[in-house]
């Protein structure tokens, strides 16, 4: 198998490449010259994928290869959902979606891109509000991304390309719905496949923690040591938040939630935060001290239960839970749970 490239704006002579070889995860380095060309040969047997990272990890492309074929990927690092890949079905397939949508995707990552850089700063004047309204774009981009991935699979659903296209813009959705009816469309070959067979797994794992549902059971330590269940909110609303020690977002949520706290009926309601901080442990509390409500540091951050019982993928994230124990909203906006509850109780 041979891939031959050239990526522009490389910020390091070399690319990382990952890939699974025999049920282990094989990591290899390609030398790319100054015009960001490069070649790499890799005895496979397999169809296999192929992650390249880019500039330290902060971009990747995936190269779809079977045995003795030979792809072409070209593109641009600051761009990597542009990345062209050719050379099979698969990676044809997805450079003509990414063809189709080349527009949206360039938007998209603009976007990211300018997101990525803001992170870096503080809250200076209104860098708040241009944010906001990034963000508000972005999430309309991905809206219609969304569509168009749906509408390719609709169209191929006996393509691999399309349970590709079903793990990068469904897995990480908030709307189980849409993945169970988008993997419905899939016929022949590719639904007996282990890539189909894993994301009919996750399909069903988001169901246990959707809109609608009963609570996940949880059982957490606050920064006290003392132990939280999840059945003490029973008859009580519960808005569950995970948040970072770290992040401008993350800050601005708790503000958020703090103004929410002082608008609800603290009989009837309670607030619980989740910290999931990667890197430091234990969580270091400055301006967090005076959370009025329990907090948890959970020390195993992403690999902790509560994380994988209630799908959280990314931070700061909330969910709204009923006096019953239902799941009410998932991903709601800090400034919206004051209402959203005052709007339930009326209901």
């Amino acid at each position: 198998m041979l891939i031959r490239g050239e990526i522009s704006n490389l910020e390091n002579p070399y690319i990382l490449v990952t890939f699974l070889s025999a049920d282990t995860l094989a990591i290899d380095t390609i030398t790319v010259d100054g015009k960001g060309k490069f070649n790499y040969k890799s005895q496979i047997d397999t169809l296999t994928s192929f992650s390249l990272y880019l500039n330290n990890y902060e971009s990747a492309a995936v190269v779809f290869a079977d045995k003795g074929q030979t792809l072409k990927v070209k593109g641009d690092a600051l761009l990597p959902d542009l990345i062209e890949v050719n050379g099979n079905e698969i990676n044809n397939d997805l450079t003509l979606f990414k063809t189709e949508n080349r527009e949206l995707l360039a938007q998209r990552g603009q976007l990211l891109l300018n997101l990525s850089m803001e992170s870096q700063w503080d809250t200076i004047g209104n860098k708040s509000v241009i944010r906001h309204d990034e963000i508000a774009k972005l999430q309309l981009l991905n809206h219609e991304l969304i569509s168009q991935a749906e509408e390719f699979i609709k169209k191929n659903p006996a393509r691999f390309s399309s349970l590709i296209l079903i793990n990068n813009f469904f897995i990480n959705s908030d709307n189980p719905q849409a993945l169970e009816r988008v993997l419905a469309y899939l016929q022949g070959n590719v639904t007996h496949t282990p890539f189909a067979a894993r994301l009919r797994s996750y399909s069903e794992k988001i169901n246990r923690s959707a809109e609608g549902v009963r609570m996940p059971y949880f059982m957490l330590k606050d920064k006290e040591g003392g132990n939280i269940y999840s059945h003490e909110f029973n008859g009580k609303y519960l808005l569950l938040s995970f948040v970072s020690t770290a992040g401008i977002e993350s800050r601005e949520t708790i503000d958020l939630l703090k103004e929410a706290y002082r608008q609800v009926n603290r009989d009837s309601v309670e607030f619980l935060t989740v910290y999931i901080d990667s890197d430091i442990y234990p969580v270091e509390y400055v301006e967090n001290d005076s959370i009025p409500w329990r907090v948890v540091p959970e020390k195993r951050s992403w690999g902790s239960d509560i994380v994988e019982a209630y799908n959280v993928q990314y931070i700061p994230f909330n969910i709204l839970i009923t006096p019953d124990g239902h799941i009410k909203v998932r991903n709601i906006p800090a400034q919206g749970v004051a209402n959203a509850i005052r709007n339930s109780s009326e209901e």
